[in-house]
């Protein structure tokens, strides 16, 4: 099976190149290697390539960013996400397009369905919503969108990296109480993505993310305990848990965007490690790295 992968140098990206299950012919690029908003050099790259599936992990994530550089999400998150359908659609190749759970408003109690109406907060929530309807619009019944959520990798601009960063330089840090989510490790979200590229009849919105749930003040204790445990912190750190009043924002975020995965799970026959036993996987691939 030939496989065209966007956004390789990402944190999704990097897990789904190094976790390539034998039997993939993957070509992996980058933003360098080719710009999802450039038409032109989308489809001449798709109709060279001619793979069997693309799997887009490219996205423009800069939640806060977005709410002053709007056509900057757009274009990647919407309109990128329309060139890729577009050319996926000419050269006969099934899309995997990666969502986020921004495209909810939070004001549920309980996990959000695949089916569960939208209702994002953010330019960034609104972008990626766009980029999911037009995927569904250019692709329909050969488009599979993944949502997930909380992400963090080894390397990469992430929470986890922030926290312990923050954790050395001040023994001590405010994180919010009242945003609940899941933290999900990247490696899970390429495990579970190789698995639905497996089943070529599944098309739809699906959603993935570690087991368990976790308040950002609950992850940072976390990376507080599995940090020192590892060796990544030598004194002890100080976790306050604060509202998200106290720390204001240019982007609202959802006050609770747990996602329901039982679809998926019943789809791909795999069920995700709770995210604390992530956590630490993660954590123990940073030391030396």
């Amino acid at each position: 099976m030939k496989v065209l992968l966007t956004g390789a140098r990402g944190q999704v990206g990097r897990a789904l190149l190094k976790s390539a299950p034998q039997g993939i012919q993957l070509r992996a690029l980058s933003h360098a290697e080719m710009d999802i908003t450039n038409a032109p050099q989308v489809h001449g790259v798709m109709q060279e390539a001619r793979p069997d599936v693309v799997i887009n992990a490219a996205a423009y994530t800069a939640v806060d960013r977005a709410e002053t550089e709007v056509e900057a999400a757009r274009a990647v998150n919407e309109l990128g996400a329309r060139t890729l359908a577009d050319a996926a659609a000419v050269c006969g190749a099934r899309l995997v397009h990666l969502s986020t759970d921004f495209v909810f408003d939070g004001q549920s109690s309980l996990p959000y369905l695949p089916t569960d109406p939208t209702g994002p907060l953010s330019v960034y929530g609104r972008s990626k919503l766009a980029g999911e309807r037009a995927v569904q619009m250019s692709l329909p019944g050969r488009s599979l969108i993944l949502r997930t959520a909380w992400v963090y990798a080894p390397e990469g601009h992430n929470f986890v990296r922030t926290m312990l960063r923050l954790m050395r330089e001040k023994g001590a840090v405010r994180v919010v109480t009242d945003q609940i989510g899941a933290p999900t490790a990247a490696h899970s979200i390429a495990a579970a993505v190789w698995k639905l590229v497996a089943h070529p009849d599944l098309s739809g919105i699906y959603h993935w993310t570690d087991a368990g749930v976790a308040s950002w003040y609950d992850f940072a204790v976390a990376i507080a305990e599995e940090g020192a445990a590892l060796g990544h912190l030598t004194r002890p750190v100080e976790v306050t848990p604060i509202a998200t009043e106290e720390y204001p924002l240019p982007a609202r975020r959802p006050r609770f965007s747990v996602l329901d995965r039982r679809t998926t799970v019943a789809a791909i026959g795999m069920m995700p490690p709770h995210w604390r036993v992530n956590l630490r996987r993660v954590l123990g691939d940073m030391i030396g790295a």
